[in-house]
């Protein structure tokens, strides 16, 4: 018996028009292992294996894939691990934090925005990102209120540079305030944490997108005797009219494999 893909159940990103898998791989792990809150420590996969994860990914049916400048080596990693494939892939790229010698740092302006598209334009070896997120310290309101990193986004999206923007925030305040003038948001929601769900709601009413970050909870997720934790989660996910798609962190190809069996039958309704 072949196993689950999600090749036949890809879905709109809100309204940009690009259509993505429901679950999507991130790479915070090919990039970096300091200062990331996992309950296991992990050893960052060398080349064959990040390239043996990418095939089993495409192969599962998924084209969407999460990084980030804060991600350590994350995005000139995938570079040349996605030469050729560029076109079968939805890349999700960020702004705002850097991370250099173990510490994380944010700068929202004008001009760092720019550079940091452009310098992941070149990491990533494309002439556009299907979608820049603004990576928050927090501080959500005033990011979008009082820095220029919306409008030199909204700057870039018109030259083609990239094809959407948004927040990945961690407030609902944000959140709403992000996708009034973004393309998407993306947020906490899991078995654990829901106070985002104001902004899914918001978002499944305006046609914007929604991302779902730490949606296993990075793995903590401790229910009742006898109910998969997996299960569990993306049944609360998919639930959510707004939900475009969850981005999960594994370098494990059976945990990988393991998460797209259950996003494919949950969707199906088995």
């Amino acid at each position: 018996m072949s196993l689950p893909t999600l090749h036949d159940l890809h879905r709109p990103l809100g309204s940009t028009g690009l259509l993505v898998s429901p679950l999507g791989l991130g790479t915070v792990k090919l990039g970096r292992d300091q200062g990331v809150k996992y309950p296991n420590g992990f050893q960052i996969p060398d080349d064959d294996a990040a390239r043996m994860l990418l095939k089993q990914a495409r192969e599962l049916g998924i084209n969407l894939i999460d990084t980030a400048p804060a991600y350590g080596r994350s995005e000139e990693r995938l570079g040349p691990l996605l030469r050729g494939e560029r076109k079968d892939w939805v890349i999700v790229s960020k702004v705002g934090e850097e991370f250099v010698d173990g510490q994380s740092t944010h700068d929202f302006s004008a001009a760092h925005t720019r550079m940091s598209v452009e310098r992941s334009l070149q990491r990533l070896e494309t002439d556009f990102i299907d979608l820049v997120l603004v990576h928050s310290d927090g501080n959500d309101l005033a990011i979008l209120n009082d820095s220029e990193v919306y409008a030199t986004l909204a700057a870039l999206k018109a030259e083609g540079k990239i094809r959407g923007f948004g927040f990945s925030g961690k407030t609902v305040d944000g959140g709403l305030k992000a996708l009034e003038q973004g393309d998407c948001a993306m947020v906490t929601y899991n078995l654990n944490e829901q106070n985002e769900k104001a902004v899914i709601d918001y978002a499944a009413a305006h046609g914007k997108a929604i991302l779902v970050k730490k949606a296993l909870a990075s793995g903590h997720v401790c229910l009742s005797p006898g109910v998969d934790p997996v299960r569990a989660s993306f049944e609360l996910l998919f639930a959510q009219p707004g939900v475009a798609s969850a981005i999960v962190g594994t370098i494990n190809p059976l945990h990988l494999a393991h998460n797209v069996a259950t996003v494919a039958q949950v969707l199906r309704g088995h």
